[in-house]
């Protein structure tokens, strides 16, 4: 190999390595912000405390304000779907007058990516009879589906069903 083909051959390799690096660098580039930090398994619980703090206060709005507008909420002293913010409102309006008190007892986390998580297992509510005082605790298995909007989780399908008779 001549001094000029050697010269040459390095040109060309060095130019091919730049190309690669620029198009590797514009594919960075093109692929937008960083994508967001996946939370915690214990922050995605957490989320659960908030929503039953909500219910402590016995609004039926502050509860609602939870779910994403475009929510299901498949509950679990209902048979109606509620898929609306009236419809969620108006389950809650009824079933705080029981006076819920939730506590997991089983709880299964998968973090999807940095913006979507899902909680699953079983919890138990313990209702108080509005009319009477008589407490009951019932035991449900739930599913909780979040979403990172503007920077807020919310629940945008919640399941909760009772647990079979056995």
């Amino acid at each position: 190999m001549t001094r000029r083909s050697m010269t040459k051959r390095a040109a060309v390799v060095t130019a091919t390595a730049l190309v690669a690096v620029g198009t590797v660098t514009a594919g960075v580039g093109l692929a937008g912000p960083e994508a967001p930090a996946k939370p915690t398994k214990k922050q995605v619980a957490s989320l659960f405390d908030s929503w039953n703090a909500a219910l402590q206060t016995g609004d039926p709005d502050k509860v609602a304000d939870l779910y994403a507008k475009d929510a299901v909420l498949l509950p679990t002293v209902s048979d109606k779907v509620r898929s609306d913010r009236a419809g969620i409102v108006d389950y809650f309006d009824h079933f705080l007058q029981n006076k819920p008190v939730g506590k997991k007892v089983q709880t299964i986390v998968k973090v999807l990516d940095g913006n979507s998580v899902v909680d699953t297992g079983v919890y138990e509510f313990t209702l108080t009879d509005h009319e009477s005082g008589e407490k009951r605790v019932v035991k449900a298995r739930y599913t909780y589906a979040y979403e990172k909007r503007d920077g807020e989780w919310l629940i945008v399908n919640h399941h909760s069903s009772a647990m079979p008779e056995r």
